[in-house]
């Protein structure tokens, strides 16, 4: 029994002494179509236009990195932190943000049509003229997030946090979905959102609308807007 239980432990160990180097070869590789960086620390590189496209970036760590004009369409980088980071002109159409953690991080002028942003945390994040057409971002934490000039085209708002978020200057064609979203303070000044999808009035009477501002029918303009310009 001893001697089995010898042989099983050796096997045991050169298998993970083959394992271990492949593991850090992963991580130590370099950037390029579906590897596989998953759980790896990428904090703090220039990775600006980085072909990154059907990768693995599970969990990996890419606080403060630059990842401006990086091809990452269809990766999946589900959990991963993006703390500050920069994916500024990025192409991340069919992309999955799911739960990343993406406080300060900028979409800035990024194409993300049809991606996943469900159950992030995005608070203060950037999507300034961001292409989100069809992009998702149920449940995700949007507290000041900026929109403006970002087209949200069928975009699903749907349980997330908007409080406080920037919509003015956002442009759509059709319906945007604010089923039971959180809109305290969301600003709206000039939107045309009769088609918008969910909306109650319990919510347009906490954001921050003016008199151009469209409402789906039934829903009335309540009488403490326009919001006064808050100090960031």
């Amino acid at each position: 029994m001893f001697g089995r239980s010898v042989l099983g432990l050796s096997a045991f160990l050169v298998m993970t002494a083959y394992s271990l180097p492949s593991m850090a070869a992963s991580c130590g590789s370099t950037a390029s179509p579906e590897l596989d960086w998953q759980e790896c620390n990428k904090k703090n590189l220039m990775l600006q236009g980085s072909d990154l496209q059907g990768a693995n970036l599970a969990g990996t760590d890419f606080s403060l990195t630059d990842l401006g004009g990086a091809n990452l369409k269809s990766a999946n980088a589900e959990k991963a932190t993006l703390v500050r980071a920069s994916l500024a002109g990025a192409s991340a159409q069919g992309a999955n943000f799911g739960k990343i953690e993406a406080y300060r991080s900028t979409f800035a002028g990024a194409a993300a049509d049809g991606a996943s942003f469900a159950g992030a945390e995005l608070q203060r994040a950037d999507f300034t003229g961001a292409q989100l057409t069809k992009a998702n971002f149920e449940k995700a934490e949007l507290g000041r997030a900026n929109f403006d000039k970002a087209v949200l085209t069928g975009v699903s708002f749907a349980l997330a946090n908007l409080s406080r978020a920037d919509l003015t200057g956002a442009r759509y064609e059709g319906p945007i979905s604010f089923d039971r979203a959180f809109m305290f303070l969301t600003r709206i000044e000039g939107l045309d959102l009769s088609a918008a999808k969910g909306l109650q009035q319990a919510q347009i009477d906490l954001a921050c609308g003016d008199s151009s501002t469209k409402l789906p029918s039934g829903l009335t303009v309540p009488s403490n807007w326009p919001c006064p310009q808050e100090q960031d």
